[in-house]
């Protein structure tokens, strides 16, 4: 029988995570597995107890959203380890990806029945990201939804997401990608492990975690209400054609700008502009 370690971010949905976890650790237990909840005190706490656990046998289990799960990858990945997921963020875009279930019993069944299998990360500004690293319209969005919780969570993101879209200025962008460089004035640039992101948005459809590349997404300068009124088909996937954005691949990205532009990655900051972002293939192993 498995045994888990779960960490918790106990800020995760709002708080709804010190709730979600309960009926998960229940079904383990009443299973026969073995297992520890630790309420997360901060992303470095977590990671320094990963490699005991891991040596110990246990499956590391991130019960949060997209920040939580990218903040323990690359310490699970370094110890050997297996990387369990428990979505209960606000987003949960990399589960989304993965088609992993969200309820206490679908959880459970993956966590006990599951296999682990190869995914690839990314290392970028000294972090690790499962989903995504984008610079632009959508790290003011990230900012933003931060303060909208006055708004109930479905609302919270699209309302981010247009009025970042109705003020951020276009920026002019070098973006070189396996040393091919390149220059264009738009709203973003998206370097994508996963497809989704912004709870949802089908940002880069092709892309694929574990095909050992990143899909590149730039959205070139448009008028602000061509770019909102384009945003269903952000997140249906079919944006790709549209003349404004343009989508390449490759394993490094570096990502420069004249203007003064964050990077985020899974929703959370990692640093300005420059940074370079790196494919790591098949570099975690995740229950499924």
């Amino acid at each position: 029988m498995r045994s888990f370690h779960l960490l918790v971010n106990p800020a995760s949905g709002g708080g709804s995570a010190i709730e979600a976890v309960k009926p998960v650790a229940e079904r383990l237990r009443d299973a026969g597995a073995n297992v520890t909840v630790t309420y997360s005190t901060g992303k470095e706490r977590s990671r320094e107890m990963i490699p005991d656990s891991v040596s110990r046998g246990e499956v590391i289990v991130a019960v949060g959203g997209d920040g939580m799960v990218g903040s323990l990858a690359g310490a699970v990945a370094k110890a050997g380890g297996t990387l369990g997921i428990v979505p209960t963020g606000r987003g949960n875009d990399f589960a989304r990806q993965l088609g992993l279930p969200k309820d206490p019993e679908g959880v459970a069944r993956v966590l006990l029945g599951g296999k682990p299998q190869p995914v690839d990360i990314i290392e970028a500004a000294g972090e690790t990201v499962v989903g995504s690293v984008y610079a632009g319209v959508d790290s003011l969005a990230s900012a933003l939804v931060d303060r909208a919780q006055w708004l109930p969570r479905p609302l919270q993101y699209p309302y981010a997401a247009v009025r970042a879209l109705a003020t951020f200025p276009p920026q002019r962008y070098v973006v070189t990608v396996d040393g091919n460089r390149s220059r264009f004035t738009g709203c973003t640039v998206v370097v994508a492990n996963s497809g989704f992101y912004g709870s949802g948005m089908h940002v880069a459809p092709r892309a694929d975690p574990t095909d050992g590349l990143l899909d590149v997404v730039m959205i070139a300068a448009s008028s602000r209400m061509r770019l909102i009124a384009a945003m269903p088909t952000v997140y249906k996937g079919t944006h790709l054609g549209r003349p404004e954005v343009i989508w390449v691949r490759g394993k490094e990205v570096t990502v420069e700008c004249e203007g003064s532009v964050d990077a985020y990655g899974d929703g959370d900051w990692l640093a300005p502009l420059p940074v370079t972002a790196t494919i790591r293939e098949h570099a975690l192993q995740v229950m499924r």
